[in-house]
């Protein structure tokens, strides 16, 4: 599926454009958010994580990757951390040293609540083992529901967030049609060693490990419905041979220039989304 060609647009995604191109209403203001594409090895090559949102939730029905909008004590509160400082994630997201902080801390605390993977660890070096025990899981109940921070989370377990196990990778911005709009900060990250992901999430009803590529394949034989964001990160993460090769591409890439997708309606038979 090529640029050149577009993406199709779900029903229902169409359904808002017409509605919108005809209420007068002005687009909704996106919200800040983030969200990280897992990736762990495979017999061929490595897999991706996918999850597939529940019909009420924004984009219901549509696989994407665990993620969520920022909240606002990911900016405001004190957490430790390794990796590139606050500042330093500010340039490469052309954001200030706060609003990237917020971002990066709810793409940790997003995966941790959705797919119960922790991207942190006793110290800068290391990374947190197993964390699906009865305790873990209340402690990610507690989370979720925000009844705790993050960061409190953190501090209770003697942890540090790895900031640098998160690799930036692009940014979307939802279309101005859609009632509910993202300003979204995608991010690639390997699962560590020792954990797993769990089918916990409320947002979900289905969860998947898949071979980008083959994911991409399937997506164009309509077994699973995607929007271009995760289809065309799929498709450039399975250009890569192998993870090095990922995390190389990772290095280069502009994760700051929001990319928007336009809907084209013309064809009522065949409407598709384009990238430029």
């Amino acid at each position: 599926m090529t640029k050149d060609r577009g993406y199709p647009a779900p029903p229902a995604v169409v359904e808002h454009a017409r509605r919108f191109s005809t209420s007068g209403d002005r687009p909704a203001i996106p919200r800040v958010a983030a969200t990280v594409l897992l990736l762990r090895p495979a017999r061929e090559g490595f897999e991706g994580y996918l999850i597939r949102r529940v019909a009420a939730m924004a984009f219901g029905g549509m696989y994407a990757f665990p993620g969520g909008g920022v909240d606002p004590s990911d900016s405001t509160v004190h957490v430790d951390w390794a990796g590139p400082e606050p500042a330093s994630w500010g340039e490469t997201l052309a954001l200030t040293p706060a609003a990237a902080q917020a971002v990066v801390c709810a793409a940790a605390r997003e995966v941790f609540e959705e797919a119960g993977v922790l991207l942190a660890g006793p110290d800068p070096s290391r990374v947190v083992g197993d964390v699906s025990d009865e305790g873990w899981e209340a402690a990610r109940d507690d989370l979720e529901q925000r009844r705790t921070g993050f960061a409190e989370l953190l501090a209770r377990r003697g942890l540090t967030l790895r900031s640098d196990l998160l690799l930036p990778w692009s940014r979307w911005v939802t279309p101005e049609f859609e009632p509910r709009r993202f300003d979204t900060y995608f991010f690639v990250a390997l699962l560590p060693e020792g954990q797993r992901t769990r089918d916990i999430s409320r947002e979900a009803d289905r969860t998947l490990w898949m071979r980008p590529g083959e994911a991409c394949e399937r997506a164009r034989a309509g077994e699973l419905t995607m929007l271009p964001p995760t289809l065309v990160t799929l498709s450039e993460v399975a250009a890569c041979p192998d993870l090095a090769a990922v995390a190389r591409a990772a290095s280069a890439r502009d994760a700051a220039t929001a990319i928007m997708p336009r809907l084209d309606l013309s064809d009522p038979d065949r409407p598709r989304f384009y990238l430029t």
